[in-house]
């Protein structure tokens, strides 16, 4: 999984990119400002922009959806390379898929059911939550909760990094996250928490090694 500490120069480089991008080619699925739509069903290269949102209708198949300023969702059964965005979050419809990675910085990043992503799944604040989705590169957050649905299914771990409000100049302290790992759901790999976490774990889910943290059980659906 990535780290993401490098991510505010990763952010403006993503900026400088999109941009060039966006000049040369100047078409209505490659913008400076504005958002992009792409049709249900459509196939098409790269949806970018810089400010604006992206929305991919369902059935639809894209190379690239890339922001910095906004958020993208993806459509029922679309297929998409990869999703990034800085600031804004994400959603994939139910059985959307994404055969590399899902990140932002910040926004929420939010899985339908069947959603399928081959990559890891990152951002740094926003909640992420999983409806019976896949993850197979792991999840990685900061300041964001984590809800694993029931029968979600989730490789390479989870990584909950430390957050930088708990430096020595800090007067409070952070609020501890909370992470549910729903019934039937399995998380392979490790758990790993460098910041105070609220750990609930179904007593039908299966997960790894826990560092970090103290598993709390919990029956029914919800703890």
């Amino acid at each position: 999984m990535i780290g993401h500490r490098s991510v505010p120069i990763l952010a403006v480089v993503s900026l400088l990119a999109l941009t060039a991008t966006a000049l040369a080619t100047d078409d209505e699925h490659s913008k400076v400002l504005g958002s992009v739509h792409i049709d249900a069903g459509e196939h098409t290269n790269d949806a970018t922009t810089v400010n604006g949102s992206i929305e991919i209708g369902a059935n639809a198949v894209v190379k690239h959806a890339e922001t910095v300023n906004g958020s993208i969702t993806v459509g029922e059964h679309s297929t998409v390379d990869s999703v990034k965005t800085v600031n804004g979050g994400v959603q994939l419809g139910a059985g959307a898929r994404v055969a590399s990675n899902v990140d932002t910085v910040n926004g929420h990043l939010s899985l339908g059911k069947g959603a399928d992503v081959a990559g890891h799944l990152s951002n740094i604040n926003g909640a992420i939550q999983l409806d019976a989705a896949h993850v197979g590169g792991g999840i990685e957050t900061t300041n964001g909760g984590i809800d694993i649905g029931a029968n979600s299914r989730v490789e390479g771990g989870i990584l909950v990094n430390k957050s930088s409000d708990d430096s020595w100049f800090h007067f409070s302290t952070p609020k501890p996250l909370r992470v549910v790992i729903g019934p039937g759901a399995v998380v392979k790999g490790s758990l790993r928490f460098e910041r105070e976490v609220q750990l609930y774990v179904s007593d039908r889910a299966t997960i790894g090694p826990v560092d970090g943290a103290t598993v709390n059980k919990f029956s029914g659906d919800r703890p």
